[in-house]
């Protein structure tokens, strides 16, 4: 199990920095599915640019593991009304088929999960 956990952290990792650096690389989908009501559009979306690359790398090690771990539970849960607003408004312009929007929503419990795993003290190190 400790080897599976180590490769989930670092899959984990890889995600959340690939989603990151996309954010500065190609901003413009995530500017898309902004709900109107929300402000500072450009901003918001660099600024979780920033988290995402960052709790991704802070992921890594077992001194900033947990914390990261909970930073991208709380991430998940801040950008959720991005993703409703996406469905809502049938991908905002962006081509995606409106049952693969709807259907991606119950995705973000199973990020949650994922990264709610990685809360939990490694096996190995709980038993010592």
């Amino acid at each position: 199990m400790p080897r599976l956990k180590t490769i989930s952290r670092y899959t984990l990792s890889l995600v959340f920095i690939g989603a990151g650096l996309l954010h500065f690389i190609k901003p413009e989908p995530y500017l898309r599915i902004m709900p109107p009501y929300l402000p500072w559009h450009r901003e918001l979306v660099l600024i979780s640019g920033v988290a995402e690359v960052a709790l991704g790398l802070l992921l890594l090690p077992s001194r900033t593991r947990r914390g990261a771990a909970w930073g991208i539970i709380a991430l998940l849960l801040a950008v959720f009304p991005a993703n409703v607003y996406m469905a809502q408004t049938s991908g905002a312009g962006l081509g995606v088929a409106p049952w693969l929007l709807w259907a991606r929503l119950p995705l973000q419990a199973v990020l949650i999960l994922w990264a709610w795993w990685h809360t939990r003290p490694d096996e190995a190190r709980a038993t010592s």
